[in-house]
């Protein structure tokens, strides 16, 4: 066991930036009932420190907020010898999280997951998509509508369907079944409900009407691949995972879709799965642990729709699915994270990693 070791885990208390979460109209983000992503997070913060407490004795959490000071301030007074890095926004705005992830280095302290850089790189997924293109690693066609541009049917040449998107924020915010459109007259309805409601750029890429993959990457490792499951989904919603399906416990979606681990593949299409995902894996310069998402073409090509750095491992996370089938307890997956971490700077943790 690693006693000696002080563990401090940084995370971010939930905030609200948009009236609606849920991407639909008629929707204030209350109508399916209580929304996972802002009641679960300090509830599971507590259940990771008791779990680390069968390796580590000191272990501290601490919620982190805008003031840059004050966050300086509160990690250096807690001197951990390592960082467990849970910040994912800063008052509920994404690309803070690479921002605040810049502290650690500067304050000479190592930390779990991926450097701002790659943090950065992936929340833009036009940037990403750019450099997955770049490795030859096949990514749906896309385009960026910013928020005062227009577009014309004529000057529009994706093919439809196609799937909208914002462009820089994950947890599926702003993804409904509205998002995937058939013809030029609702795609420009759908761009024009997301200009007024989110202000940012939306992302429009072609819709691959396939099965949807999670692929876990933790250290050097591709632990087995999940499947999202739409089986349970009425046959008239499109196939995606939505917001509501993340975090709305009582919607549709969420109860139409169930994570399936491991996901049934052949022998050629799980080859073709793994090693497109840990060429994304280090086409992004991940490190640590990642997620990479799939989507299979009727024609069996695996196209990566997106890759989530540092994404949410919470004891019902689809990334603790895949850790628990490859046989790691979440005590042990989380320990696994902080030795990779503490790795970096020679610090030996006494007990050996995945």
């Amino acid at each position: 066991m690693s006693k000696e070791i002080k563990v401090l885990v940084c995370y971010n208390s939930p905030a609200s930036v948009y009236e609606v979460y849920s991407g639909k109209p008629g929707s204030d983000g209350s109508s399916s009932g209580e929304d996972l992503s802002e009641t679960s997070l300090l509830r599971e913060m507590h259940l990771i420190q008791s779990s680390l407490k069968k390796y580590y004795s000191r272990i501290e959490l601490l919620a982190i907020g805008r003031n840059v000071h004050e966050n300086i301030r509160a990690i250096r007074k807690a001197s951990p010898d390592v960082i467990l890095n849970f910040v994912e926004s800063i008052e509920g705005i994404a690309s803070f999280e690479a921002y605040h992830a810049g502290l650690y280095p500067l304050l000479g302290i190592p930390y779990t997951g991926n450097a701002p850089q790659t943090l950065g790189n992936c929340l833009d997924k036009s940037f990403t998509k750019k450099i997955l293109s770049a490795h030859n690693i096949k990514t749906p066609e896309f385009t960026v509508i910013k928020p005062a541009q227009r577009v014309t049917e004529k000057s529009f040449k994706l093919r439809f369907p196609v799937i909208t998107k914002l462009l820089k924020e994950d947890a599926s915010i702003g993804i409904s079944e509205n998002s995937v459109v058939h013809d030029f007259a609702v795609l420009r309805k759908q761009i024009n409900y997301l200009r007024k409601t989110y202000s940012q750029d939306i992302l429009v890429e072609e819709f691959i009407d396939g099965r949807e993959l999670n692929v876990a990457v933790l250290g050097d490792k591709v632990l087995p691949v999940s499947e999202i499951s739409f089986k349970k989904l009425p046959p008239d919603l499109p196939k995606i995972v939505t917001y509501e399906g993340k975090w709305m416990a009582e919607s549709v979606y969420y109860k139409g879709t169930q994570g399936v681990c491991p996901a049934r593949l052949s022998q050629r299409i799980q080859k073709k799965v793994t090693e497109t995902a840990m060429q994304s894996f280090k086409a992004l310069e991940c490190r640590d642990y990642a997620r990479v998402d799939i989507r299979i073409s009727k024609e069996g090509t695996p196209y990566v729709i997106e890759v989530n750095p540092n994404p949410d491992i919470s004891s019902d996370s689809g990334f603790f699915r895949a850790a628990r089938t490859s046989g790691l307890d979440y005590p042990r997956m989380l320990h696994t994270l902080i030795s990779l971490a503490l790795k970096r700077r020679n610090i030996d943790t006494y007990t050996e990693a995945v």
